[in-house]
């Protein structure tokens, strides 16, 4: 290779921040996708030769891409927590170590769940709306009244780093107590510092006033909060969403919060995105919808570039990543 530089690298967005990129090219010959969107033939055509990869971005990570890049292809990372969008067992296939960057963003996207949690137990969008169609009755004393946080029973469907995350910030709230479903029960130190237990999905629903989806998704989430679900929710329940659209069913989601048959979601993540404009999710008040910006700050996107861009040098070299994928 011309540059004299041991491997080549391919950075599949050209939006990726510069400190990840600076770390490759320290002993990488870095070249780039520029397009945006990320446009699939030219992804395709660079990525072919190279010997690691930092994918940035959602794009399917799949046979279709390994095949274009070669059997030289020894190491990728993502840049983000959730991987739905790769092929793993094409992956492990072929031997080729993965990286990915969960437990940057669990700060993150932890605050930014405690503010939907607020916001959809407060009315935020209702009483914003109120106010644009010239409606603000401050004349009443039980206006737009909400959900108390405080000796609350949270509910975790997922309590890994993001939705312990999430607990320990609700702790200065003064809630209650914490519920969790999962596969395997945490630590019993993490138990015992939330107040939380391990219980099944039925008293979850049951027994909690805001619920929290916080798991990755998988064929068992998929649509697993649907109107089975719902029908077993408190109607003063609040659902927040950070974890994946599809973990919820949302035309069963919309007709529990048309019904009022719980109170209100807070959803930073939908099915599909972007969303339209027309949805009929977004004429509802008691829904607050965000464009999926969960970790979207400058901080930590430097962040995870720098922990891609490690992941991928460990794995050109054969050394363990810092945040393996498996």
């Amino acid at each position: 290779m011309s540059s004299g530089k041991a491997f080549k690298v391919l950075v599949t967005h050209p939006e990726v921040p510069q400190e990840g990129i600076d770390i490759l090219k320290q002993n990488c010959e870095v070249i780039q996708v520029q397009s945006v969107p990320v446009d699939r033939a030219e992804l395709l055509r660079k990525i072919s030769g190279v010997d690691g990869v930092l994918w940035g971005g959602h794009q399917p990570l799949n046979a279709e891409a390994l095949d274009a890049a070669g059997p030289q292809l020894k190491s990728i990372s993502t840049m983000s927590a959730g991987i739905d969008y790769v092929d793993v067992p094409e992956l492990k296939k072929r031997k080729i170590p993965l990286g990915h960057t969960p437990t940057v963003l669990n700060t993150a996207v932890a605050d930014l769940a405690v503010g939907l949690l607020i916001a959809a137990g407060r009315r935020f969008h209702e009483g914003r709306k109120k106010i644009d169609n010239d409606q603000w009755e401050n004349y009443h004393l039980n206006w737009l009244l909400g959900q108390d946080i405080r000796d609350s029973t949270v509910g975790f469907y997922g309590f890994g780093g993001i939705g312990q995350a999430i607990a320990k910030r609700l702790s200065g709230f003064d809630i209650d107590r914490v519920l969790y479903t999962t596969r395997r029960r945490v630590h019993k130190e993490i138990e015992e510092e939330f107040n939380a237990k391990k219980v099944d999905f039925d008293t979850l629903l049951a027994e909690s006033d805001f619920i929290v989806i916080a798991s990755p998704l998988t064929k068992d989430t998929q649509g697993v909060f649907n109107a089975t679900a719902f029908n077993k929710m408190k109607e003063t329940a609040v659902l927040v969403n950070i974890g994946r659209g599809k973990i919820v069913n949302q035309d069963d989601l919309y007709e529990a919060l048309k019904s009022n048959r719980i109170f209100s979601a807070g959803l930073d993540v939908v099915d599909p995105e972007p969303l339209s404009p027309k949805d009929k999710l977004l004429t509802l008040d008691n829904v607050v919808v965000l464009p999926h910006i969960g970790s979207a700050t400058k901080r930590t996107r430097a962040e995870m570039a720098t922990i891609a861009a490690h992941n991928v040098l460990r794995g050109l070299v054969g050394e363990p990543m810092l945040s393996p994928a498996y």
